[in-house]
């Protein structure tokens, strides 16, 4: 039941990504030294929190298939560890079955 937990929530967060992506990709036609906002990638379904950062805040964050943006203390750490905190953001690493779905889901490959 657990390695089932992991993966559904993994597939959560990664759905809450793909939406990022899309922000990203119409940000960077638009104005890319601005801020914008982005969604809080944690599992919770209906979390909507929105997250305010550059487009290179982002790329940093996406640089690595395993990294995730989430509100302060959103983080899940039954399948994940903070790497970093920001003024308005955690940075999440995910650890074990959740590492191996998220970088498998990973829109950048």
């Amino acid at each position: 039941m657990r390695k089932e937990r992991e993966e559904r929530l993994a597939k959560n967060e990664s759905l809450f990504r793909v939406l990022n992506e899309n922000i990203r990709d119409l940000a960077s036609r638009l104005a890319p030294g601005e801020t914008y906002e982005f969604i809080c990638e944690c599992p919770t379904r209906d979390c909507f929190e929105r997250l305010t950062m550059t487009l290179p805040e982002y790329e940093q964050v996406r640089a690595d298939g395993t990294h995730f943006l989430l509100a302060e203390r959103h983080e899940e750490p039954e399948i994940e560890r903070v790497i970093a905190t920001r003024a308005t953001h955690v940075v999440v690493e995910k650890e074990g079955l959740a590492g191996v779905v998220a970088n498998a889901d990973d829109p950048r490959g």
